[in-house]
């Protein structure tokens, strides 16, 4: 993201706190500081957390676009971390794991905490374990690993050889598949939105 105000001016960690707190308040009253409304996805009872997040990625992604097209944000100028093929999916499917054991990702235990929720506790406390562990190891376990199938700094869009604008429109056609097909799913098998 590139910062509000000038870079490095202390302004933007003042921002960045009151985005975060508008952030959690908005996952709460979305309902997503709750376990269970997170793990419906993987389980098949509750799509909100999945059309929520599909709707974020269209609206950013469009937003960018055409920001960037209108001159007022500039890609060039945000960081971008290198892409390492085999260690991202690992990684992804690590954490993909821990999702669903745990039904919350690092943001929303942080917003489980914050409404008092103790398996929102445990989970954090198991992130903190799994940190640790993987820093303590990091020499002798991970690190040649870690820098394994190097890409280099990737979009999408470059990696599949099109312009920015059709990987946006591709990704929303996609999207909007997905928002379909979960929609079929849950008159097919009758399933009725649940109340937390």
């Amino acid at each position: 993201m590139a910062p509000i105000f000038q870079q490095g001016s202390e302004w933007n960690l003042l921002a960045a706190l009151f985005i975060g707190i508008a952030f959690g308040f908005v996952l709460e009253r979305a309902g997503f500081s709750t376990s269970r409304k997170l793990a419906g996805v993987f389980y098949g009872y509750d799509f909100t957390v999945l059309k929520v997040f599909f709707t974020a990625a269209f609206t950013a992604a469009m937003g960018l676009l055409y920001l960037n097209y209108f001159g007022v944000f500039n890609y060039e100028l945000v960081w971008m971390p290198t892409t390492y093929v085999v260690p991202t999916l690992v990684g992804g499917a690590i954490m993909g794991v821990g999702f669903i054991m745990g039904g919350f990702c690092p943001g929303t235990s942080m917003c489980g905490i914050a409404t008092g929720k103790i398996d929102a506790l445990a989970f954090v406390g198991g992130i903190a374990i799994g940190v640790f562990f993987y820093g303590v190891s990091y020499e002798w376990l991970w690190e040649d690993f870690r820098l394994t199938t190097n890409i280099g700094k990737k979009t999408m869009s470059e990696v599949l050889g099109i312009s920015p604008g059709i990987a946006v429109l591709i990704f929303i056609i996609f999207g909007l598949f997905v928002f379909w097909l979960v929609d079929k799913v849950k008159k097919e098998y009758n399933i009725k939105d649940v109340e937390y």
